[in-house]
């Protein structure tokens, strides 16, 4: 049995990108907020941050939050504030994520951690990256997937956010789940799990619960993957986020079937469907009707499972296209990876360089100590040939004014 993981920022996510103040979205937030919102009369600051929470907030109509994240892009843009451009695209990528638009989520989500970058905040920086990293993960994509969680990583690593620290490990966590390779993937779940419980983060606590639970579940320990799943299943059934919940739904199923348990499993596979319809959750409501075929199948109801399974085949059509996310992530870091050869060739061509100036410096020092040397040394050798064909007071005059004043004497003596 493989229990599917879930992507801890698909839900985290929305927390990282507002005032600390805010724990959690809200609907009725959003519902009290479109009656100013319609009225239209806040502008400036106060329109952005009305949209920044509508869009936050908006859980029960996912493309109306996606509107208010529009809008909030646009006028970020005219009022040329950063800060809530980076918000902008941020909600618009993980409100993207959640409804399964992909290539939109991934497009938004770039934008959004290169004006972070350009901003220099750090967490959100790295928020981005770890949603970036999610996209991959659920394209199976598992390469970019770990080289944007390890980005993240440590980009978060150097800011003050542990929380959203957490979710990245815990999310890297997952893409090794996913792979299959349990003891990895338990060594990250351990050490977001210590920082959650430093925190006291309730849904934090949750989700991790429900991602060991299920790395048990794919273990064969089945008694402590439903303890922990259960009790990551209450904790978010209080909090109120179904997302999380219809995952472990469909995982507490798996694990009912292999007890032999049918109609728990199916009971729990129908729960995780209900949940997916009532919000909208596209790979939510085609897992569920793939594993509802599976499960009728296996009780001799045909009929039952024919029509999940067509239900699993119009859902699983209608979220974006995996392939073209893989061939952007492969676009995406042959980029970058050719912008890093760029630099490494500017950096060897400035060494290069500074290695010519070098030898170049070299051989002008040594010409010009040759040239000294061997001027010294005809020195030398005129002041030596003066000495020997003149007086000393006489050569001293002639070195020093360059001519030699007439001196009269009485007498002289010639010798031939």
């Amino acid at each position: 049995m493989l229990c599917k993981p879930i992507f801890f920022f698909f839900t985290m996510g929305y927390f990282f990108i507002i005032a600390h103040s805010v724990s959690a979205q809200d609907q009725r937030v959003a519902d009290s907020l479109v009656t100013i919102y319609n009225e239209n009369t806040v502008r400036g600051q106060e329109k952005l941050e009305l949209l920044r929470n509508l869009s936050f907030n908006e859980r029960s109509d996912l493309e109306k939050a996606i509107r208010y994240a529009d809008e909030l892009i646009t006028l970020s843009k005219e009022l040329n504030n950063d800060e809530y451009l980076y918000r902008g695209y941020y909600q618009k990528g993980d409100k993207n994520i959640a409804i399964g638009n992909l290539e939109d989520a991934i497009e938004a989500l770039f934008q959004s951690a290169e004006i972070a970058k350009k901003i220099k905040k750090k967490d959100k920086e790295g928020s981005s990256y770890v949603a970036i990293a999610d996209i991959y993960g659920i394209s199976d994509n598992h390469k970019n997937a770990m080289l944007y969680y390890h980005k993240a990583i440590a980009v978060l690593r150097k800011s003050d956010n542990n929380i959203t620290l957490a979710s990245a490990i815990l999310n890297a966590g997952d893409a090794l789940l996913i792979k299959k390779e349990y003891d990895s993937a338990l060594v990250y779940f351990k050490e977001s799990s210590a920082i959650f419980e430093k925190a006291d983060y309730q849904i934090g606590k949750a989700y991790n619960l429900g991602n060991i639970g299920m790395v048990y579940a794919n273990q064969g320990q089945n008694s402590l993957a439903e303890k922990n799943i259960l009790e990551a299943v209450k904790i978010l059934e209080e909090l109120e986020d179904f997302y999380p919940i219809s995952v472990y739904l469909l995982s507490m199923s798996d694990i009912y079937l292999e007890k032999g348990n049918r109609d728990a499993a199916i009971d729990y596979a129908e729960r995780s469907l209900s949940l997916g319809i009532e919000y909208r959750l596209k790979e939510q409501i085609s897992d569920a009707n793939l594993k509802l075929s599976e499960l009728h199948e296996k009780v001799g109801n045909p009929e039952a499972s024919l029509k999940h399974y067509k239900d699993f085949v119009v859902y699983r059509d209608s979220l974006n296209n995996i392939k073209s996310v893989q061939s952007m992530a492969d676009i995406r870091t042959n980029f970058e990876v050719s912008q890093k050869q760029v630099e490494v060739d500017l950096l060897n061509q400035q060494k290069r360089n500074q290695l010519i100036i070098l030898g170049f410096t070299g051989v002008l020092l040594l010409t010009l100590f040759w040239y000294y040397r061997t001027i010294s040394r005809e020195k030398k050798r005129s002041e030596s040939l003066l000495l020997n064909i003149l007086p000393s007071e006489i050569a001293k005059e002639l070195k020093i004014n360059g001519k030699v004043e007439a001196v009269k004497c009485d007498t002289v003596t010639v010798l031939f």
